[in-house]
């Protein structure tokens, strides 16, 4: 009997092991929610996008945060991505009115 409540102990302490690696720390998640750090080499669809954020620090790129909330960066130098700029721009005027 002492030896099946150690397994289940063990058992359990691994869980709960295995969930923290996976999450993370907390300083490490909002490392990612606010700077960029891999950049996306694919052309993302226009329509799905909403809104961007310039990063000009570490890296030069721009996070695009499509309409489902997913926050994808990409580099800003592509001709594709000043597109989606200008286009995300002209939505917000095109709202104001």
């Amino acid at each position: 009997m002492k030896l099946h409540a150690a397994a289940i102990l063990v058992i359990f302490w691994l869980g709960v092991f295995t969930v923290h690696t996976v999450k993370g720390s907390v300083g490490s998640q909002s490392m990612h929610r606010r700077s960029c750090v891999d950049l996306s080499t694919r052309q993302l669809k226009i329509e799905n996008l909403v809104n961007y954020r310039k990063q000009e620090d570490a890296v030069n790129a721009i996070m695009f945060i499509t309409s489902k909330g997913v926050k994808i960066c990409v580099s800003s130098d592509q001709k594709w991505v000043k597109a989606a700029m200008k286009h995300i721009d002209q939505r917000r005027i095109t709202k104001r009115r």
